[in-house]
């Protein structure tokens, strides 16, 4: 324990992983959302933008509560899978704030850098300026690599703030080898071409703007996200290549070192996932990882009837469980 039951079931056409991911990604509207920027500076004179959503109703006596949403590769804070976690927990009492990660709020970011999926010190910096800000409880949301990202995060710090209570992860790559090992297999072919005509057209603007550290001659050669890592990531954040900085930037190892709760919730049909994406041992051996493996939901796409999925509904049960 804890590998938890779960009660989604899905219906009809959302039982194929391609049509409920693709339905969930580029189909689905969320509405009667309002959000505000705020840009916050970073100590290497970078930058990220957050997408403020704030609480629907009166927070409680010295109950100050905010959640920190992260999206997944070449995302943003206006997803759907987003917007619809963020317009439940406003509604609950929660301040919201959904982080771009560098380059991703549409604008360039200033440095040669910009983010990866084991990257947690801007989590670190937000964390610790909603400490300042007085908020009493502070839960953390990650959707695929943004999931990654914040169980890293929780893995590797010798101190989490106290404030931080819970979190809820998505569709998570804990492993990335294996990942990608699963989206260059012929049936995800539609899923990193996507991804690879995003990274191809940032690596162009990069390299505009770091023209020696970056030229055309390596553009022609990314013919895929392996290759993307290995000319860009990888040097970008100090890696000495792909396969390097799988390794050191996947969550799976870092599990263990959790002591906060955490649900993990990642679909056995998800077409990102293979191998060690779905941590059981670590699971069955654990008090705080709380897995949970639904017979279908795809990547991200636990549709459910009415106005929130599952995944949305089933992160504010658990943070309202770990509030208690």
């Amino acid at each position: 324990m804890p590998i938890v039951p779960s009660r989604f079931r899905a219906s009809g056409l959302f039982k194929d992983p391609h049509f409920s991911t693709i339905y969930s990604a580029k189909i689905r509207r969320v509405k009667g959302i309002t959000q505000t920027r705020e840009r916050i500076e970073l100590p290497d004179g970078d930058y990220i933008d957050i997408d403020w959503t704030i609480a629907a109703t009166p927070q409680e006596g010295n109950i100050k509560k905010v959640a920190v949403l992260l999206h997944g590769l070449e995302g943003d804070a206006q997803r759907p899978y987003i917007l619809g976690t963020a317009k439940l927990l406003s509604n609950h009492g929660y301040d919201v704030a959904a982080i771009n990660f560098r380059g991703c709020s549409g604008s360039q970011n200033r440095l040669y850098r910009s983010y990866h999926s084991g990257d947690t010190g801007d989590i670190r910096f937000v964390v610790n300026t909603l400490v300042t800000r007085a908020y009493s409880h502070i839960n953390l949301y990650g959707v695929s690599l943004g999931g990654n990202a914040v169980l890293k995060y929780l893995g590797e710090q010798d101190h989490i703030p106290s404030q931080v209570t819970c979190a809820a992860c998505i569709g998570v790559p804990a492993d990335l080898k294996a990942s990608l090992e699963q989206l260059i297999k012929r049936e995800n072919i539609v899923y990193r071409t996507s991804f690879l005509v995003h990274l191809k057209a940032k690596y162009r603007k990069k390299m505009q703007q770091f023209p020696e550290k970056m030229n055309k001659e390596d553009y022609k050669k990314i013919n895929s996200l392996k290759r993307f890592d290995d000319l860009y990531t990888a040097p970008a954040h100090g890696f000495e290549d792909a396969l390097d900085y799988y390794a050191r930037a996947s969550s799976f190892d870092y599990l263990d070192k959790i002591t906060v709760p955490t649900l993990i919730l990642n679909a056995k049909n998800d077409s990102f996932l293979h191998g060690d994406c779905y941590p059981i041992a670590q699971a069955k051996n654990s008090n705080i990882i709380h897995l949970e493996m639904p017979d279908h939901g795809g990547h991200v796409g636990f549709y459910m009837k009415g106005e929130f999925y599952y995944n949305e509904l089933r992160t504010l049960e658990f943070f309202q469980k770990n509030m208690e």
